[in-house]
């Protein structure tokens, strides 16, 4: 018999939230499943990395499944790297991480706990996948994509992700599962937040900053991730770590030459 693939699943949410226990729920059905998690909640976190503190990873079970589960006082990040180096028994074979609760798409790929750690895992030529729903309420609706998740999950085991895309960013509408019309492979959407740090004061009188803000995207292109979402399908968009912008080069090039030849001792 075909051995069952390794799968390594995390998030940002912490290893108690619903969406990580349903997608370890679903991957159970797809292979040997390993979990290595963040002990509390690490939203939007990024890329961080734990250097100037101890890291602590204890072994937990916390439901009835057959899954070995590890949680992790760093970061997403952290929790990967642990898992590879010291806690699973090989590299695993797929890397999943969410699934999010609340949207991973567009420019929050940027500050992404979740999405950070699927990244760390394609460094290591790990195929990983960042599932996210649109949905932050803690009793939020997972199992209505499960037939898409483990579509895609099987899909990356039986073909791999090529070596210049490093991973899958797959958000989820949040809608019945006979609302969702189906997958589209996606651009990642222009957007950004508008911010505002609220000045407040606590109690006894010291000020403290609160931060929140809106979400301004445009929706209307029709072959981004936001279109996709809005108009209720799964967005998926392939993900490399290389920020190089090749489209300048040339220019900055141009631009180098005149530097040199300007302020040649500069």
């Amino acid at each position: 018999m075909k051995k069952k693939p390794i799968i390594l699943v995390t998030n940002d949410d912490s290893i108690s939230a619903p969406g990580i226990r349903a997608l370890i729920h679903m991957m159970n059905s797809l292979g040997e499943v390993y979990v290595v998690a963040p002990n509390k909640e690490k939203s939007g976190i990024s890329h961080a990395i734990t250097m100037d503190t101890i890291l602590y990873c204890n072994s937990i079970k916390i439901d009835n499944g057959t899954q070995k589960e590890w949680e992790c006082s760093g970061t997403p990040v952290d929790c990967v790297k642990l898992a590879i180096n010291n806690i699973l028994p090989k590299k695993p074979d797929i890397c999943v991480s969410g699934i999010n609760h609340g949207s991973n798409s567009s420019i929050n790929i940027v500050y992404s706990g979740t999405m950070s750690a699927v990244i760390e895992a394609s460094i290591e030529g790990i195929p990983s996948v960042g599932f996210s729903l649109l949905d932050v309420k803690f009793n939020a609706d997972f199992y209505s994509s499960k037939e898409y998740i483990c579509r895609i999950v099987k899909k990356v085991l039986n073909n791999s992700i090529p070596d210049n895309v490093i991973s899958l960013n797959v958000n989820i509408p949040k809608l019945r599962k006979n609302q969702i019309k189906g997958i589209k492979i996606c651009k990642q959407a222009k957007s950004k937040w508008k911010e505002c740090f609220e000045k407040r004061y606590n109690p006894s009188g010291k000020h403290y900053y609160w931060l929140f803000g809106s979400f301004i995207s445009n929706k209307k292109i029709i072959d981004t991730d936001e279109w996709a979402l809005k108009n209720g399908y799964i967005s998926i968009v392939p993900v490399q770590f290389d920020f190089t912008n090749y489209s300048i080069l040339n220019t900055l090039n141009s631009w180098t030459f005149i530097f040199l030849f300007i302020y040649p001792f500069i």
